[in-house]
């Protein structure tokens, strides 16, 4: 059992109208889902996530326009491998990721990652959130575990337009997805297993295949385009945006 670093925040009454998962035959069944909880990624499938955007801006100076594109990509590369160890705050995860990244290019670090830092709290949602959020928020508890600390998920979250069960982070759970751990102690705080929730996110590496290792057979990926669909062995539902979430769920 994980060592609880805090109570997770908790901004909505429990619901009482929730409903037992249907039975699925696989990732294309056309069985509505009847999730107890609908848990989401929020940075990159909620709220757009300007990392790209704000690395090229950044860098310009440094790395070719053509080169671009494997920068951004590499950095990326980082941030993941960095939250693959031991927790450590989310500002120290972007410096050091950035860090590795200039080494890497042999480019000039100026300790950039603190305005990355600063910068995702201003973040809001991709344009299709929150009327697709509306559709179900009413109807099912919707949950967020995202690899944020506390002082910044909240106002990522106010931006979204829909009220939110529970919201845990790696802040609270001192652990980052897409390590187990880190969906066990979602599990573990919302008092459900596996078979109880619905996961949402646009990323396989730091979502959904962890959550086919945990037993979470009801997933959804949000083709936002920053990821490739994976195998079907991952039994998925694929989406195009949040919108799509209500035909999942028969709403």
């Amino acid at each position: 059992m994980l060592q609880r670093a805090s109570p997770p925040l908790k901004i909505r009454p429990d619901c009482s109208s929730c409903h037992d998962l249907n039975e699925l035959s696989g990732p294309h069944t056309m069985s509505f889902l009847r999730p107890k909880f609908i848990t989401f990624d929020c940075y990159g499938t909620l709220t757009n996530f300007h990392m790209g955007t704000m690395t090229r801006e950044l860098f310009a100076d440094r790395v070719p326009a053509e080169q671009m594109d494997q920068f951004v990509k590499d950095f990326s590369a980082y941030r993941l491998d960095q939250v693959m160890g031991d927790w450590m705050p989310y500002d120290e995860i972007l410096k050091v990721a950035l860090a590795r990244t200039c080494k890497r290019w042999n480019v000039e670090y100026r300790e950039e990652g603190q305005l990355y830092y600063d910068a995702v709290p201003t973040w809001g949602p991709h344009a299709d959130v929150p009327a697709g959020l509306a559709k179900i928020a009413d109807k099912i508890p919707l949950v967020i575990f995202s690899n944020a600390s506390d002082s910044q998920i909240m106002s990522n979250v106010e931006k979204l337009g829909a009220p939110f069960h529970k919201v845990f982070t790696a802040d609270q759970a001192k652990v980052y997805k897409p390590r187990l751990a880190a969906f066990e102690f979602m599990l573990d705080n919302l008092g459900c297993g596996p078979e109880d929730i619905l996961h949402v996110s646009s990323s396989f590496r730091y979502d959904l295949f962890s959550a086919h290792d945990m037993k979470i057979r009801n997933k959804a990926f949000v083709a936002r385009g920053h990821e490739q669909p994976a195998n079907s062995f991952y039994e998925y539902h694929q989406i195009p945006d949040i919108g799509g979430l209500a035909g999942l769920v028969g709403l």
